[in-house]
């Protein structure tokens, strides 16, 4: 697989090179200010740029303060989920997910709050929207807990005009290589509370803020480095510009898809994905891009603990992800094409 990225990118990528190398700031510059402001702009939502959508879920549960408490999350979800509690000193509780959209289980969540819940974490998965978040997120209000979304897979989704991270306290986006958006690293946090975002650009930079070039310190013991530097920045900016593109593309194969498999994840009125994976259920594929998630890489079986959680473990033996990646050679192929390559024994 190789991920296009078409001449006319690489040259605004190579402009943007030469402005930071005559900024002489390398990172922490206009670059960072310049991307934070554009997907403010495609989110609708204040933005802070960090290393990773790790690092930023990690800053969102500080700022929260975790320690010594619980923290829901998926079972099927990535290991930087979970680990992000940890890190933050909370205690990490499995929730189950739903076998329609494989996102977290509002029924199974409310089971699993304590008084010790601080907060909630819920994965957007696959592209989409969490089709519960609505629930989700009036609960978390009514009983004090902090919503954090986790965005990473989110890149474009909307329901009914949202974004994912406008839901709850916060959300976290990554640019790792294989997302929609991809930087190869890098991760942005999203809100609507901009006191949230002030202080995580501080907190991003040991408590510390560059102020007309010049930095500024401020009284924030807990602060660390999770700045973003000028030149995954400048790409950044490059990738929201390039972003439309690669959604519009995406969702014209889904299209063709939708006319292919019957046994799918289908989205509720008003949803739009932005493609990171296409799932579909008890099907034979020629070509696939792999499992959102193994229950190899569920949290609780890293740890070793065995828990019943029915939906996650069906999910994982009874998915698969055809191929929706930007730049798929087949996407050109006529429906009736597509159906013949990759459905096997047809």
């Amino acid at each position: 697989m190789v991920l296009p990225f078409e001449k006319q990118y690489r040259e605004r990528y190579y402009q943007l090179l030469d402005e930071v190398f005559a900024s002489n700031f390398w990172s922490d510059g206009k670059m960072t200010r310049t991307f934070e402001e554009k997907f403010e702009e495609f989110t609708g939502l204040y933005s802070c740029a960090v290393t990773s959508g790790g690092a930023g879920l990690l800053s969102i549960l500080e700022y929260v303060n975790v320690r010594g408490k619980e923290v829901i999350v998926p079972a099927n979800t990535f290991w930087a989920t979970p680990q992000a509690a940890k890190k933050a000193g909370a205690k990490v509780v499995y929730a189950d997910c739903n076998k329609e959209d494989l996102c977290m289980s509002y029924q199974d969540m409310v089971s699993k709050v304590t008084s010790e819940t601080k907060a909630v974490i819920v994965v957007h998965i696959g592209g989409y929207i969490a089709f519960e978040i609505e629930k989700i997120a009036k609960f978390c209000a009514e009983h004090k807990i902090a919503l954090i979304e986790d965005c990473a897979h989110a890149h474009g989704a909307q329901w009914n005009g949202r974004t994912a991270g406008s839901y709850g306290l916060a959300g976290s986006y990554s640019f790792y290589a294989t997302k929609t958006m991809p930087l190869g690293e890098g991760g942005m946090i999203v809100s609507r509370d901009k006191d949230l975002i002030t202080w995580m650009k501080k907190f991003r930079n040991y408590g510390k803020e560059v102020i007309d070039g010049r930095f500024v310190t401020y009284p924030m013991t807990e602060g660390f480095n999770y700045r973003i530097n000028e030149f995954t920045a400048a790409l950044g900016i490059v990738q929201i510009e390039h972003l439309l593109v690669i959604l519009d593309w995406k969702r014209s194969l889904a299209q063709k898809f939708d006319q292919i498999f019957d046994n799918r994840v289908y989205l509720p009125e008003g949803m739009q994905s932005g493609y990171y994976k296409y799932i579909v259920f008890d099907q034979n594929l020629s070509e696939e891009t792999g499992k959102v998630f193994n229950d190899t890489d569920f949290g609780n079986e890293i740890e070793g603990l065995k828990l019943d959680l029915p939906n996650s473990y069906w999910v994982a033996k009874h998915h698969k992800c055809a191929p929706i990646y930007y730049g798929w050679d087949k996407a050109q192929l006529s429906v009736e094409e597509i159906r013949d390559f990759l459905i096997i024994g047809r």
